[in-house]
């Protein structure tokens, strides 16, 4: 096989390297070129191929991927851009906007501004992508027989005489792994109960994404968000060429809870790579993230599928205040979300295959 050695034993891969990472490790950098100025970052390498880059300044959301060379996700025109661009007004977010493999939406607003942005400060998706993290800290090291690569750190996102919340984040992956493990802490650290609205904006690209590769979700349920996601003449689960004149679509899915977990993605039905690599899936779990919102958007240059695990779905706070169904953390609450992001193999073959529709 040719993956035999990643599984050397730690005395024994000892004594092959000078320093573990020249297998794989965690490199953090300074951002010099255009917007990103002068913000941090950190690229993680595991030794399988996988490799991603986590943004410190941006809510350590990961703002590429790779796996042997392989892109995973998308990325947008805007490129990498420091906190310090953000535009928080009506939909400015946008100019700010990596995609990449994921940006985190919220914490207050996921969906369309606030009618009330002007005191609330809720644009497009809210703000805490683009908040920097503080308390950062890198760990590489050996945990019953893995070696293990960790990045944690926390945002705030907070204001005098509104909310103060605080997420803390951890990224681990481990030597040979082909998957990568994200786990939130959120906490009202204030004194009064606060709006609360969290989306995991994870997005695929080519070319994971293309025509010959299927959306798959073991939904029981799916509802599309407006007309032309109605009127679309391809069904979600399809993936077209890109169009000169493509509209977005979006889809609601209620997924099947048979446990505490589901696995979803982009799956190839005809093995289009010469590895072991057959698509991307994303484990959750449903109960905690029981919103589950898929962006379609099959432009030319906007070639993109999002698959995105959420608290409370994109329409909006005010919407969703007005339907009654706002989340609220209480002063001291927490509340604790994970998500894994990998690369689907052959081993993953058979569920894969029985969602393609």
């Amino acid at each position: 096989m040719k993956e035999q050695w990643l599984n050397i034993p730690e005395d024994e891969i000892k004594r092959y390297v000078g320093r573990l990472d020249q297998v794989a490790g965690i490199k953090t950098f300074i951002l010099q070129d255009g917007k990103a100025w002068c913000s941090r970052c950190a690229t993680v390498y595991n030794g399988s191929g996988l490799e991603f880059n986590v943004y410190l300044d941006r809510c350590m959301d990961i703002s590429s991927a790779r796996y042997k060379g392989i892109p995973l996700g998308w990325r947008s025109t805007p490129g990498d851009v420091a906190p310090f661009y953000y535009e928080a007004e009506g939909i400015r977010w946008l100019r700010s906007y990596f995609g990449g493999l994921l940006t985190t939406c919220g914490l207050t607003n996921v969906g369309p501004p606030c009618e009330r942005s002007e005191l609330t400060g809720d644009g497009l998706h809210g703000r805490i992508s683009n908040t920097p993290a503080e308390d950062v800290c890198v760990e590489r090291k050996w945990v019953e027989g893995k070696y293990e690569l960790i990045l944690r750190g926390k945002m705030r996102q907070s204001a005098l005489f509104m909310e103060n919340l605080v997420l803390e984040r951890e990224i681990k992956t481990f030597l040979g792994a082909k998957s990568l493990w994200i786990k939130d802490v959120v906490t009202n650290e204030g004194f009064r109960k606060s709006p609360f609205m969290l989306l995991y904006h994870i997005n695929l690209g080519w070319p994971v994404v293309n025509e010959k590769a299927r959306v798959c979700i073991p939904a029981k349920a799916t509802i599309p968000r407006d007309k032309p996601a109605e009127a679309g003449p391809d069904p979600w689960y399809v993936i077209t060429p890109p169009a000169d004149e493509y509209p977005e679509r979006v889809y609601f899915h209620t997924v099947e809870e048979k446990s505490d977990e589901v696995t979803i993605g982009i799956y190839h039905p005809e093995k289009l790579f010469e590895e072991d690599f057959r698509g991307v899936y994303i484990k959750y779990n449903p109960k905690k993230l029981p919103k589950l919102v898929q962006w379609k958007m099959l432009g030319a240059g906007e070639y993109v599928i999002g698959l995105e695990p959420s608290t409370a779905g994109v329409l909006g706070r005010d919407e969703t205040e007005r339907r009654g169904e706002m989340d609220y953390l209480l002063p001291g609450e927490v509340r604790t979300y994970k998500v894994e992001i990998g690369v689907i193999t052959s081993s993953m073959e058979s569920y894969f295959a029985r969602l393609v529709k």
